[in-house]
């Protein structure tokens, strides 16, 4: 495993671990993206690395879609198949570039994050099956995450993280968050990172490893 400086951020404790022969073989292949190391060793910067071609107009949503649910669900043995029904309830990936539309600006503000939230539960627009909260807010941080200009970062909140949070944080159940838990959420993340001179998502990860 590579230092901060390479293949891990400050805070990761190491890439994911995947067989991605199982995962592309499980996947349509115009949903694959290309730049996800062949090694299997997955780290975030890796995903990010998607995420900026996205924003870029060089990758799909469907790709980018694929990237962020490998590195989710790792070695989970369900993990292709459920990804495969997200990818198939949305093949033109119309579904996904509109609940990200407003988070794939330079600067998203609050605003935009909490518009970007409740797009994804929207069933006529951009909901999609198996992609809840606990995975859509890792499309929305991949995508909408600005490293160095501090305040309000999207963030990951799922069960792991929503479990071990204080009761400041304002995260009141385990699951089904609102958009008003998840931004409540991203402003105590904000201001812990400010106090601790970190990343918010370093916040978040310590977090979820029991820190």
């Amino acid at each position: 495993m590579q230092t901060a400086e390479g293949v891990v951020l400050p805070g990761e404790r190491a890439p994911v671990r995947v067989n991605m022969d199982r995962w592309r073989a499980g996947l349509p292949p115009d949903a694959w993206p290309d730049p996800l190391p062949a090694s299997g060793e997955i780290g975030r910067r890796d995903v990010f690395a998607v995420a900026e071609a996205y924003r870029a107009g060089s990758a799909s949503p469907r790709q980018l879609l694929t990237a962020v649910l490998v590195w989710g669900y790792g070695p989970i043995g369900y993990g292709p198949w459920r990804a495969t029904r997200s990818l198939d309830a949305d093949p033109d990936g119309k579904r996904l570039a509109y609940a990200l539309e407003a988070v794939s600006t330079p600067a998203p503000d609050e605003d935009a994050l909490g518009t970007a939230y409740r797009r994804f539960g929207d069933p006529d627009r951009a909901r999609l099956p198996w992609l809840g909260p606990g995975l859509f807010t890792k499309v929305l941080y991949f995508v909408g995450y600005r490293r160095g200009v501090g305040g309000v970062q999207p963030l990951i909140l799922d069960r792991v993280v929503a479990g071990l949070l204080p009761a400041e944080a304002g995260v009141g159940r385990r699951n089904g968050w609102s958009s008003e838990e998840w931004l409540a959420y991203l402003r105590w993340a904000a201001e812990q990172a400010r106090v601790r001179a970190v990343e918010a998502d370093e916040v978040e990860m310590t977090v979820a490893g029991g820190g």
